[in-house]
């Protein structure tokens, strides 16, 4: 006998049927719901941007970002082991820059934003011959909601860059789109949002080294997780300011997202539990750019997000994955067709053809809608609840029953004060993006019917009393 296999096949078969669940046996009363499934919602996108945040976005200006690019460029060479000292070439007097732009900035903010520069010394290694001191520039835009501000939300990109050779740090290397684009990217959406803070904590960082190594970044993430901090997401932008590849290719309304499967720092027993439930396709950083998807994508972006699943571009690594190691969701917009000829090369002409990562490359208004691709998942990010905790799936079936069509939930109640209640989310096991929803109120579990659920992914969103949306909590199994 056939049956149908997608999940909305299978819940569109059984629309008429009344489906109840049952709570197993001796799971706790508190907060329960028997939830029927038998007229699912089909998931909608719910996050159309605030007149307040569409003025943000329109504020994200094409020559401001053009302005910031030339001057990071202007500075020569940003390699990590040039000059610390010279004022006018080198990285650091790029960093010196970087921080007066990011104090201006502050000063605009009404004291919620501060600045640090983050300085250590890292020590010899592959691509660093001599010890060598490593600044990233921070910058913090404080929470406004204390059951909210707790949460951050890392927006970074890298200001060093390369040539050819990786340990030539003479050559002029103007680091244009890698990663030019992104620090200038970066430094738009801090003049937005300084003035205008959110719920939760955003921070704004330039990472340096990341060229010899993801030294910055990696320190970065490190001390955020030696101090406790609840980072519920980076969103590093590496390469996004061309759309034009050297296959000839334009998507100038592209962005790619890379986002890893098994997660980065995932410990045997993590990856036994995404094996044994099928959860390879559903780690935070999964999660976290289907997130971004829903919230990148309307009119006042113009861009379509392309998820990636992949951790970064193969046998490469940007600063997101610093971030992955400390377990932390984290991910990578890039743009969707490279042109290598001008990434990390020397600037020269052969046979006609100009390499070397210049300005004359970038497409500014392409970089602008990049931008507001993140400052709109951002601002939905900060705005919303966080993802609920400690979600799972409980398998233990009733006395007497080998197994059973209910699926149990179970998660942790959000701390923010407006949180109303959470949606059920489903897809079918081979969807990308979670196709259907079910409100179950504010509880903090529910027992879900579904005529097939081993063909059934089930994960768990908060909802606020404006009708945000938190990324979505995967169920892992338990017992």
């Amino acid at each position: 006998m056939s049956r149908p296999r997608s999940l909305s096949a299978v819940l569109a078969s059984v629309a008429g049927a009344a489906l109840v669940g049952f709570l197993v046996s001796g799971v706790p009363a508190r907060g329960d719901a028997a939830t029927a499934l038998a007229h699912p919602a089909k998931i909608t996108k719910w996050w159309r941007p605030p007149a307040d945040v569409r003025a943000l976005l329109s504020q994200i200006s094409p020559a401001n970002l053009q302005q910031a690019d030339s001057t990071l460029v202007g500075f020569g060479t940003r390699h990590t082991l040039s000059s610390q000292t010279d004022p006018v070439r080198g990285i650091g007097a790029a960093a010196q820059w970087i921080f007066s732009q990011l104090q201006q900035i502050a000063a605009t903010s009404g004291g919620s934003m501060t600045v640090q520069q983050q300085a250590f010394v890292q020590p010899v290694s592959p691509r660093i011959p001599v010890p060598t001191i490593i600044t990233n520039i921070i910058a913090t835009l404080q929470g406004t909601d204390s059951t909210a501000s707790d949460r951050i939300y890392v927006v970074g990109a890298h200001y060093d860059d390369r040539v050819t050779d990786v340990l030539d740090f003479t050559s002029d290397a103007p680091g244009a789109d890698e990663d030019g684009s992104g620090v200038a990217a970066m430094l738009e959406l801090a003049r937005v949002m300084a003035s205008h803070p959110a719920k939760a904590t955003i921070v704004f960082a330039a990472f340096a080294g990341e060229e010899q190594g993801l030294f910055g970044s990696a320190f970065s993430a490190a001390q955020l997780a030696a101090a406790g901090a609840k980072v519920q997401a980076c969103l590093n932008m590496d390469t996004i300011g061309s759309p034009l590849g050297d296959n000839g290719v334009s998507e100038r309304h592209t962005i790619n997202v890379f986002a890893e499967g098994v997660p980065t720092a995932a410990t045997p027993s993590d990856v036994a539990i995404l094996q044994a439930a099928g959860g390879e396709n559903d780690g935070f950083a999964r999660q976290l750019a289907r997130y971004i998807k829903e919230t990148g994508e309307n009119g006042a972006t113009d861009m379509d997000v392309n998820l990636v699943w992949r951790r970064d571009a193969i046998l490469h690594a940007s600063d997101q994955v610093s971030f992955l190691a400390q377990r932390f969701p984290a991910v990578r917009f890039t743009e969707p067709n490279e042109n290598f000829n001008h990434i990390d090369q020397n600037v020269q002409v052969q046979n006609g053809v100009q390499f070397g990562d210049l300005l004359q490359f970038v497409d500014f208004n392409y970089l602008a809608r990049v931008t507001r691709v993140v400052g709109s998942s951002v601002a939905a990010l900060a705005n919303s609840p966080r993802a609920p905790s400690n979600t799972r799936m409980i398998i233990t079936p009733p006395p007497g029953f080998h197994g059973s069509n209910n699926t149990v939930l179970h998660w942790d109640a959000n701390p923010e004060s407006d949180v109303v209640g959470y949606e059920v989310v489903l897809r079918d096991s081979t969807d990308p993006l979670w196709t259907n929803a079910l409100q179950v109120g504010n509880v903090t579990q529910d027992t879900i019917t579904v005529p097939d659920p081993v063909n059934t992914q089930f994960g768990v969103r908060a909802i606020d009393s404006q009708g945000h949306r938190s990324p979505v909590s995967y169920a892992v199994p338990s017992s």
